[in-house]
């Protein structure tokens, strides 16, 4: 193996056991944009995802192919909107959040909503019909019906928000257009990344990659005890 690479690997990992006070401050904007743009998805994610569950019409079936054709929708794309609308120009451009982590946080928030909103509808779908029907049959109403559902299903919504997070902590087009990758200010792993590797600070990109994928088992793992408890 090439020893240029092990010496960088090997200094990638003093920073990370030193603790550096810049990996720090990347890594903990990082959890937080991502953190709270899941939360914020979630939010209006379940309850809709929900309602749409547990209807079933042609309105519906129309939504939900909307859904799933947002759920792979290009991060560069979801960067571009929101910078139209965040830009001097565009009808947002009033509340400047351009270049800040909130504009971050909108940004994963678009990428992670349908990829939740998706995957808590076909988790209520899939225990509506037996669950549902035989609550209404005990003397349930409709609204505990649908609680009975959600609770059922409860594994598998956790399971959409884990996916949801996955999906935006490694994201890079779209915090990159609308963030700027300012240093102290909307700096995250994904965009330090690429600049540090262009830069040629090969320590640097590497000890946040090892985090990045550190980061990425956690959510994985995370993701397979819970299938797993789903499963049994």
């Amino acid at each position: 193996m090439n020893e240029g690479f092990l010496n960088n690997l090997w200094n990638a990992l003093q920073l990370i056991l030193a603790w550096d006070t810049e990996l720090v401050r990347i890594v903990g904007l990082s959890l937080f944009v991502s953190g709270a743009a899941v939360l914020i998805a979630a939010l209006f994610a379940i309850p809709l995802g929900t309602f749409l569950g547990l209807k079933n019409s042609k309105w519906v079936r129309y939504i939900s192919k909307i859904i799933y054709t947002f759920m792979g929708l290009p991060p560069v794309v979801a960067g571009l909107v929101v910078f139209l609308l965040l830009s001097k120009s565009g009808p947002l451009g009033i509340l400047e959040l351009l270049w800040t982590p909130w504009a971050m946080i909108i940004a994963q928030v678009m990428l992670a909503l349908p990829i939740i909103t998706g995957l808590t509808m076909t988790a209520i779908k899939s225990k509506d019909q037996a669950i549902g029907k035989t609550a209404l049959t005990l003397g349930a109403s409709k609204y505990q019906a649908a609680l009975a559902v959600i609770r059922e299903a409860r594994i598998a919504i956790i399971s959409a928000i884990v996916a949801g997070l996955g999906r935006v902590i490694a994201e890079v087009g779209a915090v990159m257009m609308v963030g700027g990758n300012i240093q102290g200010k909307t700096r995250v792993m994904t965009t330090a990344i690429v600049l540090e590797t262009r830069k040629g600070n090969f320590e640097m990109a590497l000890s946040l990659g090892i985090i990045l994928l550190v980061l990425a088992f956690i959510i994985n793992s995370i993701l397979m005890t819970i299938q797993g408890e789903k499963d049994y």
